[in-house]
């Protein structure tokens, strides 16, 4: 796996044995400097079979459409559908960033039930599960190997500051029941557990 930092969000490039699978990417309008930070990391474009995003916030699918039509295709966890157009408002709003709209239709939509036979066909040994506590649409990737792949989930540390929320409380104890290694987060410094 490797961890692409080209603006404010880390981005994840996990290789497959028969694909890539890129979790997240940045705000719209970073695509050059998308470009230079794969490059940087060896891979091509062509390398990213699926982009995957942990939810439909602005700085995590900023170039989604973008890389659809660069031939990625999006896969959509089913519990993601009503919130892909979510920021299309937000990056109308600035035309300077020539924002590409998803096209939904062109996305691959799977259950997180399904996800590990999914992922299992690219070459990648994990699945997705749904971590709602950061917004309804939002996911995590636990991989086999031990790293798990949160989004925005607030980080675990901040745990008892968030005392009551069951919400946040559930979603660690998901993610914690498949006992990982590492965490890595959209925002934060990856956690060694």
């Amino acid at each position: 796996m490797k961890r692409l930092r080209y603006g404010n969000t880390n981005t994840f490039y996990i290789a497959g044995e028969k694909g890539g699978l890129l979790i997240d990417t940045d705000y719209a309008g970073t695509l050059p400097q998308f470009f230079r930070a794969i490059k940087a990391a060896g891979i091509d474009i062509s390398d990213i079979s699926y982009l995957l995003a942990t939810h439909y916030h602005p700085d995590h699918i900023g170039l989604a459409g973008e890389l659809q039509r660069l031939g990625v295709t999006l896969l959509l966890a089913d519990v993601q559908s009503g919130s892909v157009h979510f920021a299309d408002e937000i990056f109308a709003r600035d035309r300077r960033l020539k924002y590409v709209p998803i096209d939904e239709s062109a996305a691959r939509v799977i259950s997180c039930a399904e996800s590990r036979a999914f992922l299992r066909g690219v070459g990648v040994g994990g699945e997705i599960i749904h971590t709602p506590s950061h917004s309804e649409d939002s996911i995590s990737v636990i991989l086999d190997g031990g790293s798990c792949i949160v989004g925005d989930l607030e980080p675990l540390e901040y745990l008892a500051a968030y005392d009551g929320n069951p919400g946040l409380e559930a979603d660690w104890e998901r993610v914690m029941s498949y006992c990982p290694k590492r965490i890595l987060y959209a925002h934060a410094n990856e956690k060694v557990l």
